[in-house]
């Protein structure tokens, strides 16, 4: 290990972190570790708002997108029967072109341009807490004809590669906790669990909180988990298997190698996203690492495999920021320089000259498809958000924001002028799932009864508009594109392409 690494800095910088959970409210734990063992952890808060019984780094939490990353080890496991360069179709025949098109690897590298499953349902009018089971929503999968855009075009994250290759394997007779049992939490000596749904029993799993801004409130959602997100643990089980994933020993020879091998867009373009790991960068060295969110819950780790070092956050607050924690932390650790913050690109809403393609500028913090991401200085101009997932660089050109999100080439126009909602809008929508929505007065109406939403809309020209979809812990901004007369799109980042007609 390089002389320079600095634990104290990196320990006192964490703790830093740990010290604003409150002793009284929901907390986290944070660990920092290399192959000599556990240098440091801090925890703090508490496991439940009923037994305040204190949060520590044995704290079963669940780690949400955490999961995807042994989700790919279980993959290339099996590689005698389904290989990277598979169609999802070959194994799920009952999915249709363009999906059944998208390889197994597109699938899982962010780069297939699946629709998010949660994000859709969302556009259906179906709330977080609606109880959905695994079956009925491989149906509705067989039934889309859209992709977000062409596999291997652009990365954009989505869970629902993970869902559909998971049910490949499941046919084939693999179940993912059996993975885990047996080739993880069995060889370790560690407890992990995937349920199938939130509300499965998982021992010692701790509530997770989310803050209505008056109080906190108990977390809960109603999908189908799947191995995009199912994992339970707490933050010193994950950290023995990242000490093990980068020792490379035994049955783990190589592994973390393969899962973090470059993977290419169709165009031959490098990406930063691999297989379940989003590299990551300060100064001149580059990390692998990913994060988890649930409703109430927050992941993170970030690992140096030069050094064999790094960082593991777990919380059950919503609002933990584990991606900050952890890259501040190996700053501190390895006195490498954080990235700076851009700043001098004009607050405001931008959209492309057509499409339903928006962001917004606050400060330094980018909303792209209602996805937030901090961008930073990239040098000449350009600002970038250092994420493998939700890759965006931009520069200004004029009053215009020009360069490329997700890896795709736009330009972002700012928002002009007053526009106004045309009366030729309103009426009734239905999506061909069944769901419907009015337009009235300027605003979508969705829902029926106690449930039943009014929300405005906000024209920004040219047949695109927005309004604010809330629901529980989420809050959602979604863009209506007027594609025709009579057929419109609900646009997330995540679900680009759920359609709905006018209703006679």
């Amino acid at each position: 290990m390089p002389a320079h690494f600095d634990w104290h800095a990196a320990s006192a910088t964490a703790e830093g972190f740990a010290k604003q959970w409150a002793e009284n409210e929901p907390g986290g734990a944070i660990v920092g570790f290399d192959d000599s063992g556990i240098r440091f952890s801090h925890a703090r808060g508490v496991e439940s708002l009923a037994t305040f019984a204190p949060f520590s780094a044995e704290s079963v939490v669940r780690y949400a997108s955490v999961t995807k990353h042994f989700f790919c080890a279980m993959v290339l496991g099996h590689d005698d029967i389904i290989k990277l360069d598979d169609r999802l179709g070959h194994h799920l025949p009952e999915l249709v072109s363009p999906l059944a098109d998208v390889t197994v690897g597109q699938a899982l590298d962010m780069s297939g341009g699946l629709p998010d499953t949660r994000e859709c349902l969302s556009l259906l009018g179906l709330s977080v807490y609606t109880d959905t089971q695994a079956a009925p929503l491989l149906a509705f999968l067989a039934r889309l004809r859209r992709l977000n855009f062409d596999a291997g075009s652009e990365v954009s994250y989505s869970n629902t590669g993970y869902r559909l290759v998971e049910a490949a394997l499941e046919r084939k007779g693999f179940a993912f906790d059996d993975f885990i049992q047996n080739d993880v939490a069995g060889p370790l000596g560690v407890t992990f669990k995937a349920p199938d749904v939130w509300n499965d029993p998982v021992a010692s799993l701790v509530p997770g909180y989310w803050h209505s801004g008056e109080r906190w409130q108990l977390s809960a959602a109603g999908l189908h988990i799947s191995a995009s997100g199912s994992l339970t643990g707490s933050a010193n089980a994950l950290t023995a298997w990242l000490q093990a994933l980068m020792g490379g020993h035994g049955r783990y020879e190589g592994l973390l190698e393969r899962l973090q091998t470059t993977r290419f867009l169709a165009d031959g373009r490098p990406s930063g996203y691999s297989l379940g790991l989003r590299s990551s960068t300060l100064g001149e060295r580059s990390f692998v690492g990913h994060g988890g969110s649930h409703p109430g819950y927050k992941t993170y780790f970030l690992l140096d495999p030069e050094s064999r070092s790094g960082f593991v956050v777990v919380s059950n607050r919503e609002d933990t920021n584990g991606n900050k924690i952890a890259l501040e932390s190996m700053a501190a650790l390895t006195g490498l320089p954080l990235p700076t913050p851009a700043a001098g690109i004009p607050d405001g809403l931008y959209i492309t000259e057509q499409g339903p393609w928006w962001l917004e500028i606050k400060g330094s913090v980018c909303t792209y498809l209602d996805a937030d991401d901090t961008l930073y200085d990239d040098g000449d101009g350009w600002v970038s958000s250092r994420s493998a997932s939700s890759p965006m660089r931009l520069r200004l050109e004029g009053s215009a924001l020009v360069g490329e999100a997700g890896h795709a080439a736009r330009w972002f126009l700012p928002v002009a002028g007053q526009h106004v909602v045309p009366a030729s809008l309103s009426g009734a929508w239905q999506s061909p799932e069944g769901a419907e929505f009015e337009i009235r007065d300027g605003a979508v109406v969705m829902g029926v009864g106690p449930v039943r939403n009014v929300m405005p809309l906000t024209a920004l020209g040219n047949g695109r508009f927005l309004f604010t979809l809330h629901d529980g812990p989420w809050t959602k901004r979604v863009c209506l594109h007027a594609l025709d007369d009579n057929r419109v799109e609900l646009v997330l980042n995540r679900a680009r392409m759920m359609e709905y007609r006018r209703r006679p």
